[in-house]
């Protein structure tokens, strides 16, 4: 296999140890359940938040067993799915080398959220809450981190790759 195959991952590695860093960083300075610092006026929360279910708190009431499965097992296998993906030569046809960025960056932010899941007890550690100002019927946004941040802009920089292919060849 040629080595830039690999590089992809230098993008996961970069997000969980950014990821896990910041969330360290809150857990030690910021008390569970409070703001630690406000900006830009209410916009920018830096704050420490626990969710012990998945995106929007879905699934927050489930049986433990049951989130060991989907929180856990579930997302592992994945994890290894898309990584595979990455270094195989089987998806040429069909991934890009950008696609596969895409997917590293992917790959860290689950990464980064079962680390948390794994480590203390199922709960992930959220930090950065936006100011909504009422959109969606929210005031505030929900409570992300760097490892949800880094699946939902590559799942968006996947989609545009998908919705508007640049021509010629799709492997590197």
């Amino acid at each position: 296999m040629k080595k830039s195959r690999y590089l992809p991952f230098l993008l996961s590695l970069l997000v969980i140890v950014l990821d896990q860093v910041s969330k360290a960083i809150v857990v030690h300075a910021i008390p569970e359940g409070n703001v630690g610092a406000r900006f830009f006026g209410d916009f920018l929360w830096i704050c420490h938040v626990r969710n012990d279910a998945v995106a929007f708190s879905l699934g927050a009431g489930l049986p433990e067993w049951i989130k060991y499965i989907f929180f856990i097992g579930l997302p592992l296998i994945l994890m290894v799915l898309l990584s595979y993906a990455i270094i195989s030569h089987r998806f040429d046809d069909e991934v890009t080398a950008a696609q596969r960025w895409c997917l590293a960056g992917i790959v860290g932010g689950g990464i980064g959220n079962l680390i948390d899941r794994i480590f203390r007890s199922l709960r992930v550690v959220d930090w950065i809450s936006t100011n909504n100002y009422g959109f969606l019927g929210m005031e505030r946004f929900p409570t992300y981190n760097i490892a949800d941040a880094a699946v939902v802009l590559s799942v968006i920089f996947l989609i545009i790759t998908l919705l508007f292919p640049k021509g010629g060849k799709k492997h590197d």
